[in-house]
């Protein structure tokens, strides 16, 4: 016994050992699947290169100074303390031998006869020119750290900038992509900005500033009713959110923005929402690869000529009677699930069944005291679908000890109006995009 943790030992089924399962990737998908093969005491080896999950429709809170990384991440192994038949393990996959059912990983070959795959999405930059380089995606926490450090160290050289047009263009915010979280972020941004940071910079004014976010379809979160959608940019606008519809842009350089309509924009940051796009990873893998980068899968979310391999979450493309899922928490979850629960009847010698999604609804938080919600049938805004977007976010969260920071948090900042994560400090995952480079000096 190790750590007071008994050895993991695999169990056996009808007089032989259990069948060997792998999970590659610990997101929504990966952990639910993983807690479910726990659950009905079958042994699995989970990997992710964290060694963390992170809470992600939190993950803007992150980077606009709201809450700190700790108090929506998780470690894996905390959360599996208690269950000898999930071996976590922190490593890369390098490669899948479909044939072989062979993963491997830093040098190590991991046998499986069943695999389910969950690596989840990276940002889709739709091939704009300098997006890829130059802007901030918002995925990931490697991701969300670096954008809470830029914005704070724009306020810090805008306050000591003695031109005026650069201290302008460092106090100009773009965010690209009108859904949730293009929206959650520019409300959270406006107000970090309008509320803390001004009272912290005196010498800023409030004119100098312009938090922007620009769409390209005719309307912000695509998928909500009409009604929603109109009270989301009300809501903005009224929080000095300068919201620009049917604006499609063409080029983000390390100082600039070009966009079809209204050509050149100084600003020195640019926020990536604007959609999303399979792992390219398992292409080099063999997976088929379908619609922006997704694996097509069948209705039991098999791959067609490996029924051993189940794809989940992002990563992905399955639709339903009613057309693409959306690349929401919900369908990881139940897809998760669901994967777990179909390898358990192939073991068992029965048929898996095909995956049903049950939609459970849409939120977004547009700021203080103001949501939108599509739950039950019904539509929701304003304060009450904002205490409705609390609720059900922190009772998702994993860990009694970040519900309660993350309550503590809020109710500081909703009380006080102010943020307590606006610290400064060093940047060990990303430097922030230059401040020129030749190659960018005209289209």
């Amino acid at each position: 016994m190790a750590n007071g943790r008994p050895p993991r030992k695999v169990p056996e089924m009808n007089g032989r050992a259990e069948a060997r399962i792998v999970i590659v990737g610990a997101g929504f998908g990966g952990l639910w699947a993983a807690k479910r093969f726990a659950a009905r005491r079958l042994a699995v080896t989970l990997l992710d290169k964290n060694n963390y999950h992170t809470f992600f429709p939190l993950l803007y809170q992150v980077a606009a100074a709201e809450l700190s990384p700790s108090e929506i991440a998780y470690p894996i192994r905390g959360v599996f303390r208690n269950e000898p038949l999930v071996e976590f393990r922190r490593a890369e996959v390098r490669d899948v031998d479909l044939g072989a059912h062979i993963v491997s990983i830093d040098g190590f070959r991991l046998a499986y006869d069943y695999l389910v795959i969950a690596l989840g999405s990276v940002p889709n930059f739709f091939g704009v020119e300098g997006a890829a380089r130059h802007s901030f995606p918002l995925r990931t926490m490697d991701d969300a750290i670096p954008l809470r450090y830029h914005i704070l160290t724009c306020f810090e050289r805008a306050a000591q900038a003695a031109d005026a047009e650069l201290r302008k263009s460092l106090l100009r915010f773009t965010i690209v992509g009108g859904g949730a979280t293009g929206v959650e972020y520019a409300g959270a941004l406006a107000e970090l900005i309008y509320g803390p940071l001004l009272q912290d910079y005196g010498n800023i004014s409030p004119e100098d500033v312009q938090v922007s976010l620009l769409e390209a379809g005719e309307r912000l979160l695509p998928g909500m009713p009409e009604r929603l959608q109109a009270y989301a940019r009300v809501r903005l606008e009224a929080r000095r959110v300068t919201v620009r519809t049917g604006c499609r842009v063409e080029f983000v350089g390390p100082n600039r923005i070009v966009t079809g309509d209204d050509g050149e924009l100084a600003t020195h940051t640019v926020v990536w929402s604007a959609g999303v796009q399979g792992d390219p990873t398992v292409s080099r893998w063999g997976l088929p690869v379908g619609p922006a980068g997704r694996v097509p899968v069948g209705p039991t979310l098999q791959l067609p000529d490996h029924p051993e391999v189940f794809v989940v979450g992002d990563l992905a493309y399955l639709e339903s009677d009613e057309g693409e899922l959306p690349l929401v928490a919900q369908v990881a979850l139940q897809q998760g699930s669901a994967a777990a629960d179909n390898v358990m009847r192939m073991i068992r010698g029965e048929p898996p069944v095909p995956f049903t999604y049950r939609d459970l609804g849409m939120m977004a938080v547009v700021g203080r005291n103001a949501a939108v919600a599509q739950l039950w049938g019904g539509t929701f805004t304003g304060f009450g679908a904002w205490v409705l977007w609390l609720v059900i976010h922190v009772s998702n969260l994993i860990g009694f000890r970040n519900r309660a920071l993350v309550l503590v948090n809020w109710a500081w900042n909703y009380v006080l109006y102010r943020r307590a994560v606006r610290l400064i400090l060093p940047d060990a995952t990303r430097d922030p995009p230059p401040e020129s480079h030749p190659s960018d000096s005209g289209l």
